[in-house]
């Protein structure tokens, strides 16, 4: 690929040892505002929220979100084919977003997503409405799972069976997770995608399935899965290795499906091999959707070079904005969605906006623009030199 044409368009922005250094934009890449086509790949973008930033609430304790732009956004991932997983840990859910107001979203985009054409969309069912309390036990965990599920259930949504906590904080063994698993699975109406979210993403969700090392994890997972597998569409994993991903991949049942939830390696495991491929369920698309629709189309017309030659320049990006620590991605995404103009503000929930330091924010702005993903080279300028100004960098 030629390098992208330079602007005139410049800003200075922080480098490392406290140095301020001239940067020139580049021509964004043209990407289309609406699918080129059908995938031949499921893709779902787990979708953030727009915080309000005009609520009366203190930021680290209640939470209030703009459902007007929070709905627009995942009208923009449908109209450029992409599925939304919704009230995810990308939505902040378990860091700002509590479930009383994740059913609020959920109930919101299964509206919004009867106007749309197609759209694809799972809400993640969990048990972030149980308190950690030192007696709660498995009957908890399942009544939690139970309480989530039969209220997006009721709205007619479909279920992504989130990692839960409370269950790791709770189980004692493999054995346990086989109860509670094999219980909720037995009563879903429809496949679900179960979520296995590793540590890296959420501490507390160490030594899930039972297992500090994740091969040993692996097979308890398997072992759920093949046991209930006519309830299960596909499974998950964000553990960000590829080697993992794959060779789970190989011993699924032949009806479950991959979700990759690599977002370092979304691009190798999405084209696949002889053997197989992963679909998709990815934060980063929040962050690269024109991209990942582009990228998609040109897949599904079997034309890799150009699939590769998209989303190549968009990995470096994910691979900073998902870097340690991996938590903290969110940031990121928000601030991507900011800078085109997807929101009027850089403001979380939970005041995440503070998360990432400003040096990290410039490079993701170096690596967007890279990447052809600021759509309006004048307003990410804009408003980048506003969030440098906040930190005290004139320019």
């Amino acid at each position: 690929m030629n390098a992208p044409e330079k602007l005139s368009l410049g800003i200075k922005l922080p480098a490392a040892g406290g140095r301020l250094e001239h940067f020139r934009l580049s021509e964004p890449r043209n990407f289309p505002r609406k699918a080129a086509g059908a995938f031949n790949r499921v893709a779902y973008s787990a979708a953030h929220v727009v915080a309000d930033p005009l609520a009366a609430v203190d930021p680290w304790q209640g939470c209030a979100v703009d459902w007007d732009a929070t709905i627009a956004y995942r009208r923009t991932l449908w109209a450029l084919g992409l599925g939304v997983a919704e009230a995810m840990d990308t939505a902040q859910r378990g860091s700002g977003l509590d479930w009383t107001t994740s059913l609020e979203l959920i109930r919101r985009s299964i509206e919004a997503s009867r106007d749309c054409k197609g759209a694809l969309l799972a809400s993640g069912a969990g048990t972030d409405q149980l308190a950690a309390k030192a007696d709660t036990g498995l009957d908890d965990v399942i009544h939690a799972y139970e309480e989530q599920i039969a209220a997006i259930e009721a709205l007619g949504g479909r279920i992504i069976l989130m990692a839960s906590r409370a269950l790791a904080r709770v189980a004692r063994s493999p054995d346990d997770y086989h109860q509670v698993y094999d219980r909720i699975l037995g009563q879903v109406k429809e496949p679900v995608i179960i979520h296995w979210l590793g540590e890296m993403f959420d501490p507390a969700l160490a030594r899930y399935w039972g297992h500090a090392d994740h091969g040993k994890a692996m097979e308890v997972a398997l072992d759920i899965i093949s046991r209930n597998a006519a309830k299960v569409d596909g499974v998950k994993i964000s553990l960000l290795d590829r080697d993992k991903e794959i060779a789970m991949r190989r011993r699924l049942p032949k009806e479950v499906k991959m979700y990759t939830g690599d977002d370092f390696n979304y691009a190798e495991l999405i084209e696949g091999d002889s053997a197989g491929h992963s679909d998709a369920l990815l934060g980063i698309f929040d962050a690269i959707a024109p991209a990942a629709s582009a990228a998609l189309a040109a897949l599904a017309k079997n034309d890799r070079n150009t699939f590769h030659e998209i989303l190549a320049p968009t990995v470096p990006l994910s691979r900073h904005i998902f870097g340690a620590p991996t938590r903290y991605y969110k940031t990121g995404v928000v601030c991507m969605s900011w800078l085109n103009g997807h929101q009027d503000h850089f403001v979380m929930v939970g005041g995440q906006q503070s998360a990432r330091s400003i040096l990290h924010l410039a490079e993701l702005f170096r690596l967007a623009d890279a990447a052809g993903l600021l759509r309006d080279p004048e307003l990410a300028c804009a408003r980048m030199k506003q969030l440098l100004g906040v930190n005290g960098i004139v320019q």
